[in-house]
């Protein structure tokens, strides 16, 4: 595994550094729920400012792809981070719904326009044969930041929330100078003269039904998965009876666990079959959060996310390598653009959705998210075989 890590290039460190600075400062998101409830508004009408930001992501997926592969990876990198940072300021001043919802659409249209390009850069640097690894140490750097994070913000959220606004903004803006003055000219710049538009890699990825397959099991998991940025923290701080700083730690185990066990876990995950895998780590992803339905005292909710980072980590490098692999190089930024469709819609879907679910009955939300994860168990075992990731 060292011997691995060795082999990987310099600039995918450095990327690797500013993805860390960036994820550490994300913290306002996973807390808009609970800080929009502290204004006042129900649970419901939390769910459209938490679809906008999903809205706002599913249109990066497009774009994001897109501009991957006409402009290069690097001019993508900085319009995200320096955009993100600037409407992060906006949705700082909110006041109103309407005013949430435009700052949200603008926050994860921003934000969201990184992961195609980054994830096509991880993939240009990285060969086939240390690509697991890769994604494995990319996961490692950012749950770190999450865990120190989430566990930061909790304590600033119990103070003042607005200060998360500034964190963030400026964390993101750091990320955008590494990426600026960090990685030399020529690397990450443009990745295809032509025929980087969606009309010659649609009937491509149409015809994928592997690829489809993924993107429909990722939505279902990804669904499920936000309910830990959104639901889970009202469950947290209303019916646990906890308060924000709790929830940073929850939040921040997952980071921890990830941090010390997913690259070891890797040496077992990338020997194994990857439909198999997947599908244990997609079923017990979701069915951790079942577990809520069976009593929110907090060894429940420490059991719950223990279960839930389980599966994650047996899951996500495999599904990042394998839809990586799957992409022809010259549409690699559109593939991973699509890939991240199931994210982004499930940024609004799953937030709106589980918000609406929270506020009829808790136990259906958290029994709902199992199924979920069934489903996605059982498109992912559908032949035929997916590659081989060891081989990848």
């Amino acid at each position: 595994m060292i011997e691995d890590l060795r082999l990987l290039p310099r600039p995918f460190y450095l990327l690797m550094v500013g993805s860390f600075i960036n994820r550490f400062g994300h913290f306002v998101i996973p807390f808009l729920a609970i800080y929009l409830r502290q204004l006042g508004f129900e649970p419901a009408v939390i769910g459209y400012a938490l679809a906008a930001y999903g809205a706002g992501g599913f249109l990066a997926s497009i774009l994001g792809g897109y501009l991957t592969d006409r402009i290069g990876r690097k001019p993508t990198l900085l319009i995200s981070t320096f955009g993100a940072a600037g409407t992060m300021m906006l949705l700082a001043f909110a006041k109103t719904i309407p005013a949430f919802m435009a700052g949200a659409f603008l926050a994860g249209l921003m934000t969201s326009l990184y992961y195609p390009a980054s994830s096509s850069l991880t993939a240009d640097l990285i060969g086939k044969e240390l690509r697991v690894r890769a994604f494995a140490v990319h996961r490692l750097m950012i749950n770190l930041a999450t865990a120190c994070g989430m566990m930061t913000a909790g304590l600033v959220a119990a103070h003042s929330f607005f200060w998360l606004f500034i964190a963030d903004a400026g964390t993101t803006v750091i990320l955008g100078l590494i990426v600026l003055f960090g990685l030399k000219r020529g690397i990450g710049r443009k990745a295809a003269a032509g025929g980087a538009g969606w009309g010659a890699a649609l009937p491509v990825i149409a015809k994928d039904g592997a690829f489809l397959r993924a993107v429909a099991a990722s939505f279902l998991v990804a669904v499920v998965f936000w309910q830990t940025g959104s639901t889970l923290g009202l469950q947290v701080t209303e019916q646990s009876g906890l308060d924000e700083k709790a929830y940073g730690f929850l939040l921040g185990l997952n980071g921890i666990m990830i941090v010390f066990l997913e690259l070891p876990l890797t040496n077992w995950t990338r020997r194994r079959d990857p439909q198999k895998t997947m599908a244990i780590g997609y079923a017990m992803l979701c069915g951790g959060l079942t577990l809520l339905a069976f009593g929110s005292s907090l060894t429940m909710l420490v059991l719950s996310m223990v279960v839930l980072t389980v599966g994650e980590m047996i899951s996500s490098p495999v599904a990042s390598t394998y839809m990586a692999n799957l992409a022809p190089d010259e549409m690699r930024g559109r593939y991973m653009g699509v890939g991240g469709f199931s994210w982004s819609i499930a940024a609004g879907v799953g937030p709106m959705a589980g918000l609406w679910i929270y506020g009829i009955s808790q136990e259906l939300l958290w029994v709902l998210c199992g199924l979920a994860g069934l489903g996605a168990a059982w498109l992912i075992m559908i032949r035929p075989r997916m590659p081989d990731v060891d081989n990848m």
